[in-house]
C-alpha cells in the first residue's frame, strides 16, 4: 500500500463458540476514507468491536501503529448522556480533560454555526439526530483521532442533517475515516475506498461504492465461469478414468494412464477457482391485489404531536390511489411519522365502512401493516419460531422454511429475537408483515438497517407487487428509486410535488 497502515486486521477471525461471526479478513486502513459494507448478520459491528479493543480476535493479528489514537461513534446513543447538558456532553470527548482545551467548543460551536445557548440544554431534550451530529462533531473536531470509525451515521439524521454532516466532514477533508453504512448515496459522496465483508473474508476496491461494486460483481461473475469451466473439465476427465480402468483389466498401460488422470483431476480439484455463493436471503412482499381504485382517502386532517395538545400540519385533501407508492418528505420534526402513525391508528380491519365524513378512510378491501422505524413492538424476549408461527396459518414446520428462506440459520431460530442486529430484526418484521397477506405498506425508515441487498430487495418488491405504500425515508437513493409520487410538509400544508429533487436540493 503507498500509505502507511495504522490500523488494521491481518488473517483475523472471531467466533461466538462454535459459530463464526467472520473469518479470514485481512484488512489495513490508513489515510483513506473508507466504506465498509456487508449483509446483515456479516460480522460488521463484531469487526468494529475488534478494530476498538472491545473484543479480542479468535485468531490473527491486530495491526495498530503506537500511539494511534482511535475515534469512534456507534449506532446508539451511548448511556448516562441523557441529563448532561451539550456542553458537558462535547467536554467529554476532549482530548485533554483538564480544562486547558475547553476554548475548542466554542471554536467548534463558532465553526458549525451552532447557536451558543445550545450548549446550555439538555443533552436528552435534543432529537436523536442532533444527540447524533453533535457526538459525530465532538469526535471530528475535539477528540483529535488519528482514524473515525462511523457505525450508521446517517441513521435518525434526516436529509438537512445528512447534508449538515456531509459538510462537515468535507471541511475535515485530511480526517481518516472508516464508515459502516447502508446508505448507498452518502458512501459514494464521502468515501473512495470501499471493503466488503463477506463471509469468504474482506475484499477491498480503491473505488467508491458503486463502481467497487460494480468490480465485485463482475469478479464473482468471472469466478463461476472459470469453476464452471474447471467443472466440466473434472467431469470429463473422471470418464476417461472410467474407461481407463475397465480397459486396464486388459492392458497395464492403461491402468497408469488411469492413475496419471486421476492425479490431475486431484490437482485440479486443489486448485479449483473459488466461487462466492451468496446465502438465499428473501425479503418478500406479499402481492396484494385491490379491486378499487383508491385506497385512502385524506380530507380535513390535522396532524398533531401525539398528546394532540400542538398541530404540526393540515391535509387539506389527498386520495391515494391503488399501487401508488408515497414518498412523504420534510424536514426533521415535520410530523412525517406523525402522519403514518394517524393513518395506521385510523385502520380498523372489521369495518366494511367508514363514516363519509371521517378524516381518514380506508377502502373496505385495504390490509394495512405498519412498518415502525423504532421496532417497538417486536417481542424481543420471543424466539423467532414462535414470532413467525403467530401468523394465521402458518405452522412450527412452515415457519421454520420461511425463516430458512429469509437466511436466518437453523441453529438461531429458537433463540430470542434479542440475539438478533438491528438488521436482522428489519428483515423479521417484513418477514412476519409479508404473511398477514397485506396490500397497504406504512413504512417509517425501512432502510434504516436494512443491509443494501435488502434495500434493493426491497425496491424491487415494491416495484413488482403492485401494492399500495407510504413511507417515510432519509435514504435519497431509496426515495428516488422506490417512489411514484412525492409529498412535502410545507409551511403548515402536505403539498404534492413533480419530484424529490428540489426537495433535495433546498435541504
Amino acid at each position: 500500500m503507498a500509505a502507511r497502515a495504522v490500523l488494521g486486521i491481518d488473517n483475523g477471525a472471531f467466533h461466538y463458540g462454535a459459530t463464526a461471526a467472520f473469518e479470514g479478513v485481512t484488512l489495513l486502513l490508513d489515510d483513506k476514507r473508507t466504506a465498509l459494507v456487508g449483509d446483515n448478520g456479516a460480522g460488521k459491528s463484531t469487526l468494529l468491536k475488534c478494530l476498538t479493543g472491545e473484543l479480542e480476535l479468535t485468531s490473527g493479528t491486530l495491526v495498530r501503529s503506537r500511539g494511534f489514537k482511535l475515534g469512534y461513534v456507534p449506532q446508539e446513543t451511548p448511556e448516562g448522556l441523557a441529563d448532561l447538558t451539550v456542553r458537558a456532553v462535547l467536554e467529554q470527548a476532549l482530548a485533554v480533560q483538564d480544562g486547558s482545551d475547553d476554548w475548542k467548543i466554542d471554536v467548534l460551536l463558532d465553526d458549525y454555526a451552532i447557536a451558543p445557548e445550545i450548549a446550555a440544554q439538555r443533552f436528552g431534550d435534543l432529537s436523536g439526530g442532533w444527540q447524533r451530529l453533535f457526538l459525530i462533531a465532538a469526535a471530528i473536531r475535539l477528540a483529535e483521532p488519528d482514524l473515525l470509525i462511523l457505525d450508521e451515521p446517517t441513521n435518525y439524521l434526516d436529509l438537512s442533517n445528512i447534508n449538515t454532516l456531509e459538510s462537515w466532514l468535507a471541511a475535515d477533508a485530511k480526517l481518516p475515516l472508516l464508515v459502516v453504512s447502508h446508505d448507498r448515496e452518502f458512501l459514494q459522496r464521502n468515501t473512495e475506498r470501499t471493503v466488503f465483508l463477506r463471509s469468504d473474508g474482506a475484499h477491498a476496491f480503491n473505488a467508491t461504492f458503486i463502481e467497487a461494486r460494480q468490480q465485485l460483481l463482475q469478479r464473482d461473475a468471472a469466478d463461476a465461469q472459470r469453476r464452471a469451466l474447471e467443472g466440466k473439465e473434472i467431469a470429463r476427465l473422471e470418464k476417461v478414468a472410467a474407461r481407463y480402468k475397465a480397459w486396464g483389466v486388459f492392458n497395464d498401460k492403461f491402468d497408469r494412464r488411469r492413475k496419471a488422470t486421476e492425479k490431475r483431476i486431484e490437482r485440479l480439484e486443489a486448485e479449483k477457482t473459488e466461487s462466492y455463493q451468496a446465502r438465499e436471503r428473501r425479503l418478500d412482499l406479499h402481492d396484494g391485489e385491490m379491486d378499487a381504485k383508491a385506497a385512502l382517502r385524506l380530507r380535513d386532517l390535522a396532524v398533531t404531536v401525539p398528546d394532540g395538545s400542538r398541530k404540526l400540519f393540515q391535509v387539506d385533501a389527498l386520495t391515494v390511489a391503488t399501487g401508488d407508492r408515497i414518498a412523504v418528505l420534510g424536514i426533521n420534526g415535520a410530523g412525517k411519522s406523525m402522519l403514518l402513525n394517524a393513518v395506521a391508528a385510523a385502520f380498523v380491519p372489521d369495518l366494511e365502512h367508514y363514516d363519509g365524513k371521517a378524516a381518514i378512510r380506508f377502502n373496505p378491501a385495504v390490509r394495512l401493516v405498519h412498518f415502525d422505524q423504532r421496532m417497538r413492538d417486536l417481542p424481543l424476549k420471543v424466539s423467532l419460531l414462535d414470532y413467525v408461527s403467530e401468523a394465521d396459518g402458518v405452522t412450527s414446520k412452515a415457519a421454520m422454511g420461511l425463516l430458512a428462506k429469509a437466511g436466518f440459520l437453523h441453529a438461531r431460530i429458537t433463540a430470542p429475537i434479542a440475539t438478533l442486529s438491528h438488521g436482522e430484526r428489519a428483515r423479521l418484521i417484513f418477514l412476519k408483515m409479508r404473511l398477514m397477506r397485506p396490500n397497504f405498506y406504512l413504512l417509517d425508515e425501512p432502510t434504516n438497517h436494512l443491509d443494501i441487498a435488502g434495500q434493493e430487495a426491497l425496491e424491487e418488491q415494491l416495484e413488482e407487487s403492485g401494492v399500495t405504500c407510504l413511507f417515510v425515508s432519509h435514504d435519497r437513493y431509496f426515495t428516488r428509486t422506490a417512489a411514484t409520487r412525492f409529498l412535502e410538509v410545507r409551511k403548515g400544508k402536505l403539498v404534492e410535488i413533480d419530484s424529490a429533487e428540489d426537495f433535495f436540493a433546498r435541504q
